[in-house]
């Protein structure tokens, strides 16, 4: 897009980029022409946002849970079209009817305020706030049409329909309506019926097909057929070889062996004769079912008479052959038609009887005329949601631009920036860049580029559920003072935007740098950290040892010990030790006499600077690197990782990090009892060794002669030696002779003789 030029655009500086100033109607009508790479943000979730809930649903007009750049610009244009003085704007109260515009878009919503007001009993009212069309009942009570296309259970008085209505939403769940009861759309009802109808015509092809023979007993009846299937057939195919071959009629009787080996058990279980044929084969084509059975088999074929064969032939002592494969092929009818049974979503949740009674009920076609019945309101009742969102954007459009094209809200400080949820009490800082989330840890893989200190809470609010919520999880940037103690584990207040406290327990911690003064000490900390550790691991592992010791020379109690020969004196080892550490302490003051000598051989204005240069070698680099890290500090990722995209740097600085997090203060012209009657007793013995080391090094200085400065040599005292200097060095330069000696030395000191 390409910036308008007509209009004269008026940006401010913060967070490291420029930012648009939205001041004046003019800078909305103009929004649309602003290139887009100067706006703060493109997009944003619906959710988590201090803004009214319903405003946001009017803008996101996809219904995708976010809201992104040309939504906005398009609400922004339908907002103006609908003011004659957009100015309201940006001004606070109720929205006056005067302020709507005369053409036939503002006589509807005009004529729908004239009768919303008489609803709420001001007929000669002139504005309306927010709060009128808080409560939807009042606007769209339940039991009329309100032109949305939804029709609830409270919609018709017919018990019927009622029920139907239920069950489609037990099905296929709810939409809400205008009024916010639970609704079916037309969708819904004729999704419903489609698979009702499959169901009828499924049952409707059993009853073709004669397979309700056996009524609500089918599944018992095919189950006790199945149970004595095998038996009746094993017993018509002995029949039919005993006919083949009368000679087989003797063979397909039990044989007389078996019979011999049962009489000499015991048949008190019948399930020793199981495996005997059914019947004999004497009987014929013609099964008995009453006298003449295998023991073992009369009450299956009693289950089997009662759920197969006295409802489809009546009471008959015995089966044919022929009946007997008409039932067979009739409960196999039955197994083909169950397997093709339609696949609905509705049969998982209602019985297939109450399925089929509302499709004979003719349901389905006077639910779709009570949609119709209710879009005969639409154009009236779509003016009230219109006279409703123009209401909610008068108070919260402009808030909104403020924090999406521009952070202004948040780099100004005159009020909180949408996005912040409240404020975190922990470790004596309160923490007012929180930001609601909702998986920790996806946040937090985004948010970590923000190179802020960052603190996850999950927060608590038993009992006392907001927004019908008991629990919620926060980002808390701490962007001052010092880290402190603040870890996995520790316990906060939480305030939200409602004033509401919340219990805030940190979950999750992603380490960066605080401050330029937290990162000066943090060499000396870490240093400090790792002595005590080791101290603590050594002390803790000599206890060990002297436990174990201690325990094993308990156990040998009482035995008698083993004659140990003393070991002898072995001096050489001794004496290697000890020189060891001769050789350690003689090194170790070498290098402190050094050290010390160094020191007191500088100007007395140099100690400073060199005890200066060793504090920024050691804490230099520390400081070095949070500094640069406190430079990139960024919201944009902290808001990214809620769903956010964030179009530039909106960089935290020092400075802004500082009124964002604040250390606890004691109020002006408090009194101060300086006295602590429990504080720990001072220590005097380390100032005593500090003494006596300074009194040391101060002798040590006296006696070289560090505070006795040389006396100065006159000029004319300093030129008979400068002269004998140079004759020295000329007699140094003659030759030697044969035994070493100069000659003018032999003469110089027959001289002096």
């Amino acid at each position: 897009m390409t910036q308008a030029l007509a209009h004269r655009w008026r940006f401010f500086r913060a967070g490291g980029f420029d930012q648009v100033q939205l001041e004046t109607p003019a800078d909305l009508a103009a929004l649309r022409g602003l290139d887009q790479k100067l706006w703060a943000s493109l997009a944003c979730p619906v959710n988590n946002l201090e803004l009214d809930r319903r405003m946001l649903q009017y803008i996101d007009l996809n219904n995708d849970g976010r809201i992104r750049a040309p939504e906005i610009l398009d609400v922004v244009d339908w907002t103006l079209a609908r003011l004659a003085d957009p100015a309201v704007l940006f001004r606070d109260g109720p929205l006056q009817l005067s302020s709507l515009t005369d053409d036939a878009a503002g006589a509807r919503l005009r004529l729908a305020a004239q009768r919303l007001l008489g609803v709420l009993g001001r007929p000669d009212g002139d504005s309306l706030t927010p709060a009128d069309t808080a409560d939807l009942a009042k606007l769209f009570p339940p039991h009329e049409a309100n032109g949305d296309g939804l029709v609830p259970a409270t919609f018709t008085d017919d018990a019927e329909l009622k029920a139907a209505i239920a069950d489609i939403i037990a099905c296929l769940g709810a939409q809400t309506d205008r009024s916010g009861e639970p609704a079916v759309a037309a969708e819904q009802i004729t999704t419903f019926f489609d698979q009702a109808r499959q169901l009828h015509a499924w049952h409707a092809r059993a009853a073709e097909q004669g397979l309700d023979a056996f009524g609500e007993g089918t599944v018992a009846a095919v189950e006790a057929l199945s149970a004595v299937r095998a038996k009746i057939d094993d017993y018509f195919t002995r029949v039919a070889m005993a006919e083949f071959d009368p000679r087989a009629a003797a063979l397909m009787n039990a044989k007389e062996e078996e019979l011999v080996r049962l009489a000499s058990l015991s048949l008190a279980d019948a399930g020793e004769v199981a495996g005997l044929p059914l019947a004999t084969v004497q009987h014929g084509d013609e099964l008995p079912l009453h006298k003449g059975l295998n023991p073992a088999w009369q009450g299956a074929i009693d289950e089997f008479r009662q759920r197969v064969v006295v409802p489809v032939y009546g009471e008959q002592d015995s089966l044919s052959r022929e009946q007997w494969q008409h039932l067979v092929a009739l409960c196999g009818n039955y197994l083909a038609w169950r397997a093709e049974t339609p696949n609905v979503a509705i049969a998982e949740v209602l019985e297939r009887g109450r399925i089929l009674e509302l499709v004979g009920q003719g349901a389905e076609a006077r639910l779709l005329a009570l949609v119709e019945e209710d879009k005969t309101v639409a154009e009236a009742a779509d003016g009230l949601v219109e006279l409703d969102k123009l209401i909610r954007l008068r108070h919260g459009l402009v808030r909104l631009l403020r924090n999406f094209v521009s952070f202004q809200a948040f780099y100004s400080r005159q009020e909180k920036a949408v996005f912040q949820a409240g404020v975190l009490y922990i470790d004596g800082k309160s923490c007012e860049l929180v930001v609601e989330v909702g998986d920790v840890e996806a946040h937090a893989k985004v948010a970590a580029a923000s190179d802020c200190f960052l603190l996850y809470c999950a927060c608590t609010r038993r009992g006392e559920p907001v927004r019908g919520k008991e629990t919620l999880n926060i980002v808390v940037a701490v962007t001052a003072g010092s880290e402190g103690d603040l870890q996995a584990g520790r316990h906060g207040l939480f305030y939200d935007r409602d004033g509401n406290d919340w219990d805030a327990t940190v979950v999750k911690v992603v380490q960066h740098a605080i401050s330029i003064r937290e990162a000066f000490w943090s060499p000396y900390r870490r240093v400090s950290k790792l002595v005590s550790d080791q101290v603590q691991k050594l002390a803790a592992s000599r206890d060990a040892d002297m436990v174990s010791k201690t325990a094993a020379k308990v156990g040998e109690t009482g035995s008698a010990p083993a004659a140990t020969p003393t070991p002898a004196f072995d001096i050489a080892k001794f004496a290697g030790i000890f020189a060891a550490i001769g050789l350690a302490v003689g090194a170790l003051g070498t290098a402190l006499a050094a050290v010390v000598t160094g020191i007191l051989s500088l100007a007395w204005w140099q100690v400073p600077l060199l005890l200066l240069g060793v504090l920024l070698a050691i804490s230099g680099p520390s400081m070095l690197l949070a500094w640069f890290k406190l430079r990139r500090r960024s919201l944009g990722p902290i808001l990214d990782g809620n769903g956010w995209a964030v179009n530039a740097q909106a960089r935290i600085s020092i400075p802004f990090g500082t009124a964002l997090t604040q250390m606890a203060e004691l109020p002006k012209g408090s009194d101060r009892a300086l006295r602590d009657p429990y504080a720990n007793k001072p220590v005097v013995w380390p100032w005593i060794l500090a003494l006596l080391l300074a009194l040391g090094l101060g002798y040590y200085a006296w006696s070289n002669g560090v505070f006795s400065p040389a006396p100065e040599v006159p000029a004319e005292a300093a030129a008979p030696v400068d002269a004998a200097a140079g004759l020295g060095q000329i007699v140094g330069a003659a030759p030697r002779g044969e035994s070493g000696i100069r000659p003018e030395a032999g003469l110089l000191q027959g001289c002096d003789s």
